[in-house]
């Protein structure tokens, strides 16, 4: 029995050893190396007070050591919205908001509201985030 044990056990040992301490050294842009990716389900959005400037939707951002916060965003075609982002920790890759299709990319110094305008061309998800791939990403639902 001692040598099925061997065979069997110490190789699971030594691969649940290794996930752990791969888990516990991860760091940089993985916003949360746990949790499922955003592509896997479709994320309902949480209800964010809708503020307008002038018939401007104002969408307020934060950037944490979770993310960009609040994610998911509903927004809606052709409205067109100002975000105001603002980055609150070093802790995070997220120094900048990279959004493809609408050329922006813009720094966001630390503990400065960043006001970025743009206009949703195409209902779906879209995904923004930092300049490292948007591994550190948030999404806005275009309806």
């Amino acid at each position: 029995m001692r040598p099925f044990l061997s065979r069997i056990i110490k190789p699971w040992l030594a691969l649940a050893a290794t996930a752990a301490m791969v888990g516990a050294t991860q760091q940089g842009c993985a916003k949360d190396a746990g949790a499922p990716k955003a592509e896997a389900t479709a994320p309902s959005a949480p209800s964010v007070p809708e503020k307008r400037e002038g018939g401007v939707r104002v969408v307020e951002l934060t950037v944490t050591e979770k993310g960009y916060e609040p994610s998911p965003v509903n927004l809606k075609k052709g409205e067109p919205v100002k975000l105001v982002v603002t980055r609150k920790t070093d802790q995070t890759c997220a120094t900048e908001v990279v959004m493809d299709g609408y050329d922006i990319n813009t720094p966001l110094p630390l503990n400065t509201p960043v006001e970025i305008a743009f206009t949703p061309k195409e209902s779906g998800k879209l995904v923004y985030g930092c300049a490292m791939g948007k591994m550190v990403s948030g999404v806005f639902m275009v309806d």
